[in-house]
């Protein structure tokens, strides 16, 4: 298993709920594992969504997202696509990539799912786990450039 439970009381109220802490989580690498586990029958959680980092420079993250934020309906731009720029809904959105949303499994999977910025009023007091593999500094150089 890449997650493990300790015995809390909270936890015993919500035994199925993977709470998982974003702080220097590479987005990607943890919205895969995130996924797999939402497409297992998991409830997933994920605070601090605000500290997760994506690798490469700030100048080159700037560039993708504003070219990402560009594109738009032609003739009716409220009609999306939408363009989040809350942290919690952008891994949101990761996560949406990664699971196939348009068939009933796949939205099962993602009411599974809560992300936040910060950490919220009933996961505070619940232990958070990590995953080891996505962990920036497992995974990148020291002298690597990231953007938070």
């Amino acid at each position: 298993p890449l997650f493990t439970s300790s015995s809390n009381q909270l936890e015993r109220k919500m035994p199925e709920t993977i709470v998982v802490d974003g702080r220097d989580h590479l987005l990607g690498r943890l919205a895969s594992v995130v996924a797999k586990e939402l497409l297992a029958g998991k409830k997933v959680v994920i605070v601090r969504c605000d500290q997760m980092v994506v690798s490469g420079s700030l100048v080159r993250n700037k560039v993708r997202y504003a070219y990402f934020r560009k594109l738009r309906h032609n003739t009716n731009p409220s009609r999306g696509p939408f363009h989040f720029r809350s942290p919690a809904r952008m891994v949101w959105r990761t996560i949406r990539g990664m699971v196939h949303q348009k068939t009933a499994r796949g939205q099962d999977a993602l009411s599974r799912l809560s992300t936040f910025e910060g950490i919220p009023h009933p996961y505070d007091r619940i232990k958070r786990q990590v995953v080891p593999a996505a962990l920036r500094v497992v995974r990148l150089k020291p002298t690597s450039d990231y953007t938070v």
